[in-house]
């Protein structure tokens, strides 16, 4: 895979809002102002990409424009990163513009550039895999860099920082602490800090060996489902199917799946049928383990484990649990194709970039 640089001070990093144009909104203004601050802390300057702050409504009637920034993003040899304001629900509808545009395509892989995000964006994660590129399900802008408290969460901070020239990200390890989602994101709320609970269990393996691994593969369950599924969308199946989007049982052979619920909280039995639509497609027949994130709030944190086990019905293929990253607070980062090594005599998974 072509490995981007990581960032340096004095870079300028791209901001894009390629599923919801949340950002755009004027309740998200503080976001911004606080995002670029801890940008300009780090010696980096946020450059937002000319459609990324045109707001909800236009950004879902132009998907276009939305292709348009990646592509600006990829194309500027000013622009050293890209940080996706927030996942959404509908990123899959810029493939056409992209997949089928050869200076965009041209431009990844001639020139790689680091790329975060989680969520949806799970779709443009999987694209790049297609061409090549390695990207992180990690930080974005929204949730991580402009977080109100006032400072970022210590362990998604870091997780960001991985991103930064001289920094060493190899180990990770439990997050002490995890925090609830909050119900205020207002001005107003500026300064406080989201409710806290003492982590105690920490990475749970459900079953299998304690030693397993592979290259890292996956993302949000639900996108995952909804590629396979077009349950959300009636032409997204087609479209994903199209540019080939789903890796194929072959891409799988020997890879560690990674897959979180999202911030909708699915319920066990939708859990159920969206393992069920990954299982359909052999994917558990071909992968060396499972590692699975924290649900956000711990909502259904029992039940989601033994969906798991229920559907899954291979007791030598290793599932690690309560991992934390994706839409639990706070979260790691994990490079799409890097080796993985967890270690659950230890409770920890080592990363290997090469």
């Amino acid at each position: 895979m072509n490995i981007p640089r990581k960032l340096r001070k004095g870079d300028r990093v791209a901001i894009v809002s390629l599923s919801s144009g949340l950002l755009g909104e004027a309740y998200c203004s503080h976001n911004i102002e606080i995002g670029v601050k801890r940008l300009q802390a780090y010696g980096l300057e946020a450059v937002f990409m000319p459609n990324a702050l045109k707001g909800m409504d236009y950004l879902k009637a132009h998907p276009d424009a939305r292709a348009q920034d990646l592509k600006q993003a990829f194309t500027d040899d000013s622009i050293a990163g890209i940080i996706c304001a927030i996942g959404g629900d509908d990123t899959y509808r810029l493939l056409p513009y992209l997949m089928e545009d050869e200076e965009f395509i041209l431009a990844v892989k001639e020139h790689p550039k680091l790329f975060t995000g989680f969520s949806d964006t799970t779709i443009n994660h999987l694209m790049f895999y297609r061409l090549g590129l390695r990207t992180y399900y990690g930080p974005n802008f929204i949730c991580d860099l402009g977080e109100i408290a006032n400072e970022m969460i210590p362990y998604s901070k870091k997780a960001f920082e991985s991103y930064l020239e001289g920094s060493v990200y190899d180990q990770i390890v439990p997050s002490e602490i995890w925090y609830e989602e909050r119900t205020d994101f207002s001005r107003a709320a500026i300064g406080t800090d989201r409710t806290a609970h003492e982590e105690k269990r920490g990475y749970e393996l459900l079953q299998g060996a304690d030693l397993f691994g592979g290259e890292l593969l996956g993302g949000c369950l639900e996108s995952l489902y909804d590629i396979l599924s077009g349950t959300r969308y009636a032409d997204q199946k087609e479209i994903c199917r199209k540019y080939h989007i789903f890796p194929d049982r072959k891409e799988w052979e020997g890879k560690l799946l990674f897959v979180e619920t999202c911030e909708e909280k699915p319920s066990p039995d939708l859990v159920r049928e969206e393992l069920l639509a990954l299982k359909a497609e052999g994917i558990f027949d071909a992968v060396r383990g499972i590692i699975v994130g924290k649900p956000q709030d711990e909502s259904y944190y029992d039940e989601y484990k033994e969906v798991y086990l229920e559907v899954i019905q291979n007791r030598k293929l290793p599932i690690v649990y309560n991992v934390n990253f994706g839409h639990a607070i706070p979260r790691c980062a994990l490079p799409y194709g890097a080796m993985a090594h967890v270690d659950m005599t230890e409770k920890k998974i080592s990363l290997n970039y090469n």
